[in-house]
């Protein structure tokens, strides 16, 4: 197996050693590693929003053991500057010459934790370096490693000494995904494991792999309809008088944009990787709907008076949206054989 042309089993398989692996140590929260696997496949970023004790940095950080992969932790405080983040100029004083000395950001995996605690020029900073993937730094510009994922936190409980993240670096996120609290059983399991012995990951792959992997994620087929059915879904959000839903253009002020398009439809490619295919079918969009597109509708006054949520919000959409036919094996093929 050559590892710059890996197969969608070879994906597959390796992705799920990762999981594996990083279920060792993290229990439950199926649906939150999922998302975080999209993500890093995707190359997209993750915002997560959950009350503090929930694996969200283990998560993070058992990840890039398994990948071979640097791991930083910021913790966003509202007295961080941007240097904090992307590094600064040193004067050393026995050569008497500027040297750079490179910030946090400069890593495999980034946990941005209580993002919402910075002021606004420090999460400016950080938006250059999630879109562009580099920071310049007195007018010098420096990549950033590959692969680069950030996986930034809200806390939902506290809201005192916070920031609102500017639309701009909202849109930014690939997927917001809530994490609620471990079942009962679980919490027994994880109480067992952090109290005994620390069990051993072992490390799946290297960043190069990773890297093939990622590339090997955009090959994937997309059917036309499928496209359509992402674009009529994010057109809902806009224009829901469309699509017969004419009762949620009062809920909704901003709808989602053209980058929530293409964000679901890189999604459900990765998704579709990690489930052994190599074409997406209409339930790897719907699974992840939700998550792509809640943190992008901004709803208004009247849907907080009257207790709606953004979820609740996209499920009439969904409803109202009809769902097109699933692709077959042999169709995906030959699409792919034109091409």
């Amino acid at each position: 197996m050559n590892d710059t042309t890996p197969t969608k089993h070879h994906v597959a398989s390796t992705m799920e050693r990762i999981l594996y692996e990083v279920k060792k140590v993290v229990v439950g929260q199926d649906h939150f590693l999922e998302c975080v696997l999209v993500a890093t496949l995707a190359q997209g970023h993750l915002l997560v929003e959950g009350v503090p004790g929930l694996a969200k940095t283990l998560t993070v950080k058992t990840l890039a053991q398994t990948i071979r992969g640097t791991f930083r932790r910021i913790q966003f405080t509202p007295d961080l500057v941007p240097a904090d983040l992307v590094g600064t100029r040193i004067y050393n004083q026995k050569t008497g010459d500027f040297a750079t000395s490179l910030g946090p950001v400069f890593t495999n995996l980034l946990l941005a934790d209580e993002i919402n605690r910075a002021p606004a020029k420090v999460q400016s900073a950080l938006l250059e370096v999630m879109q562009e993937r580099q920071v310049t730094i007195a007018g010098e510009t420096h990549r950033v490693p590959e692969p680069f994922v950030v996986m930034a936190t809200q806390n939902p409980i506290e809201t005192e000494g916070t920031y609102p993240l500017p639309e701009a670096q909202v849109d930014r996120f690939m997927m917001k995904v809530l994490v609620d609290y471990p079942s009962e059983d679980e919490e027994r399991v994880i109480v067992e494991r952090v109290t005994g012995a620390a069990a051993a990951v072992a490390a799946v792959a290297t960043t190069d792999q990773l890297a093939a992997l990622q590339r090997e994620c955009r090959t994937g087929y997309v059917d036309p309809a499928l496209v359509d059915y992402a674009v009529r879904l994010v057109t809902a959000t806009r224009a829901p008088h469309k699509f017969g839903l004419a009762d949620l253009a009062r809920y909704i002020t901003f709808g989602a944009s053209p980058r929530a398009t293409i964000h679901l439809i890189e999604a459900a490619r990765a998704l579709a990787l990690l489930r052994g295919r190599d074409y997406a079918l209409p339930e790897d969009v719907v699974d992840l709907a939700a998550d792509v597109l809640r943190h992008r509708l901004v709803l208004s006054y009247e849907a907080l008076a009257d207790g709606q949520t953004a979820d609740a919000l996209i499920a009439q959409i969904m409803r109202k949206v009809p769902v097109p036919d699933k692709p077959l094996q042999t169709h995906a093929d030959h699409a792919r054989a034109l091409q």
